[in-house]
């Protein structure tokens, strides 16, 4: 999502832009995605909100809290903070749909990135290729060729958990939005657009790269004898549309810039979804990137000021999502305990902190011809 919102951002400044895309076509991947207000006013900025809320539901996220029992640590209120709930390829559509056909190139993998000169070698149809630009943005995820390539060294950390996504269309039962707080495992059951459910579930991995034959299968042996609808979720789930990934965060790294490069998104602070607010923030960079360009003419000064803006902010919130992990894997009982007591004013204030944030404003209709 960072690269797409830096495409858009730039392109409203006034930049020519490419998208290479790894993936051999645009199509309808992923599961459910949550947008908190921080991500919609940005997603705003970029021209493509109204188009992102009609795809999707308002809900709360973590805020209808429960055990595995079915009794309510914390039901959902109004003056929580909501969410817009989306499929992720819903999104990826409607941020895609501005941009020209020209400027994406689908299954394109990158091997290298010059980044004194600013040219990005790619393999794509069984052929090498090779693209210049005055800006490389590095949005290419965990395993990052342009952030290998600006801090060796510099590679993702297993967490120690894995989640499982699905979303159920037809057939899916009638839910509250809810989090289930196991000791050791959480299950979100999280509303979508036409009465689909999207759920997932977190829990613990000794390794990376486990899979299983049936993952539909691990998913209800980690949860049996758990609260409905549960259940009735996994018996309505297609078994191979269950998504299973491996968790990892990213060590702060000593920059997001160097040369003729950015690093945004996960290649830049990939952080554990306990927060929710992974590809938020890989929206806000795209925002406050094509801000920074828009600002300064020198190009070393731009990206200068966005490593300024975006590293403590987002390292901040990538750290509160691994204290939100610790605190639930090791002080399981106190935090269910908090949940029931703790204000709502304070439990607002707490979500809030991350999602007040507001975007730069983006200039329109300017007419630079530099190329990203």
């Amino acid at each position: 999502m960072g690269g797409l919102a830096a495409a858009l951002g730039l392109r409203q400044v006034g930049w020519q832009v490419t998208v290479l895309e790894q993936a051999a076509e645009f199509a309808e991947v992923g599961a459910g995605l949550s947008l908190w207000p921080n991500a919609l006013r940005a997603l705003d900025e970029l021209g493509v909100g109204p188009q992102v809320r009609a795809a999707g539901v308002a809900a709360v996220s973590r805020g209808g809290l429960r055990l595995p029992s079915g009794g309510w640590l914390r039901h959902a209120r109004p003056d929580d903070v909501h969410v817009l709930m989306v499929h992720r390829a819903a999104l990826h559509e409607a941020m895609r749909a501005p941009l020209p056909a020209d400027a994406l190139i689908p299954g394109a993998t990158v091997t290298s990135v010059d980044l004194a000169a600013g040219t990005v070698a790619y393999r794509q149809g069984g052929e090498t290729r090779q693209r210049g630009a005055d800006l490389v943005v590095g949005a290419d995820g965990l395993h990052s060729v342009l952030r290998q390539a600006m801090w060796p060294g510099h590679e993702p950390r297993f967490d120690g958990r894995r989640v499982w996504r699905a979303v159920v269309g037809a057939g899916a039962p009638r839910i509250e939005a809810s989090l289930t707080l196991g000791a050791d495992r959480q299950f979100g059951i999280l509303p979508l657009p036409g009465d689909a459910v999207y759920w997932f579930l977190t829990a613990p991995a000794a390794r990376p790269g486990e899979r299983f034959a049936d993952e539909l299968a691990a998913v209800a042996d980690r949860v049996a004898g758990w609260h409905p609808p549960i259940g009735e979720l996994l018996a309505a789930t297609t078994p191979g549309s269950v998504l299973h990934h491996d968790l990892y965060a990213l060590d702060p790294v000593p920059g997001f810039a160097r040369g003729r490069a950015v690093l945004l998104g996960d290649a830049a602070h990939a952080q554990t979804p306990d927060l929710g607010q992974g590809a938020c923030q890989a929206i806000e960079d795209g925002v406050v990137l094509a801000a920074a360009v828009a600002a300064h003419g020198d190009l070393a000064t731009a990206i200068g000021s966005y490593d300024r803006q975006r590293r403590p902010r987002t390292q901040l919130v990538a750290r509160a999502a691994a204290k939100q992990a610790e605190l639930n894997a090791k002080h399981y009982r106190a935090v269910t305990r908090l949940a029931r007591i703790i204000p709502p004013p304070l439990w607002r204030r707490q979500a809030a902190r991350f999602t007040d944030w507001v975007p730069p404003a983006l200039p329109h209709d300017l007419s630079s011809t530099v190329d990203s």
